[in-house]
């Protein structure tokens, strides 16, 4: 018995995650009409993010399923009090961090979203599950709310905002990483810059690629 799987958050997670399989931001026309190069181009762009994620403001973009245990697996096995993440969107991922946190006694989940509806409706979301008190929403770009007022120690980091900032948000969260916190990135084949960060021998991680579109790092030094 876990809070991830029992009522309120179980069902409430089955619900989400049904309604996040039955859409594709490539239903977004705007998105639709893209060539394969300039999507991939917009991925990996650190300039034009803003407007790209925005026209995606009505689409969950959560991890899988399986991610999202994989988080909840992850955190429980850290005893996490502390998680950062990149990336609220519709709060699927939160849900199951902030779950772990729950069962481990305690914490805070600081995740960041710089779509104030979005925000809006992961914060309805997690006050559905009865985990809204573990959970600090930061509006805003993260480049700048990730910036300030972070824990002295953080267990958990998850990137799953836009890609191409990946290494710049693990530059302002770095100095916290306590010695063998894990970082969960998603979909970070659109950041090469973060991979080859995270994969130096000498970089102070050691990472390997995890399923289909998860890159697993642990802070070793």
């Amino acid at each position: 018995m876990t809070t991830l799987t029992t009522p309120p958050v179980g069902p409430l997670l089955d619900r989400l995650f049904e309604e996040a399989s039955a859409t594709s931001p490539m239903d977004n026309p705007a998105l639709a009409a893209l060539a394969g190069g300039d999507h991939a181009r917009l991925m990996r762009s650190k300039t034009d993010y803003l407007d790209f994620y925005g026209h995606l403001k009505d689409y969950p973009l959560a991890v899988s399923r399986e991610t999202g245990l994989l988080l909840y697996m992850l955190a429980r096995s850290l005893k996490a009090r502390t998680v950062v993440e990149f990336g609220t969107s519709f709060g699927l991922s939160t849900l199951c961090l902030a779950s772990a946190l729950r069962d481990n006694g305690g914490g805070v989940v600081i995740t960041s979203e710089f779509e104030p509806s979005k925000a809006a409706r992961a914060r309805a979301n997690l006050t559905a599950g009865g985990l809204i008190d573990l959970v600090e929403i930061r509006e805003g770009d993260a480049l700048q709310t990730l910036s300030i007022d972070l824990p002295e120690t953080i267990d958990l980091l998850l990137l799953d905002g836009a890609k191409a900032l990946y290494s710049d948000i693990l530059d302002r969260v770095e100095s916290r990483l306590r010695p063998g916190a894990l970082i969960v990135a998603d979909n970070a084949d659109y950041c090469p810059e973060y991979l080859e960060r995270v994969r130096a021998p000498d970089g102070g991680y050691l990472s390997t690629p995890f399923a289909e579109d998860v890159e697993l790092s642990m802070r070793v030094g």
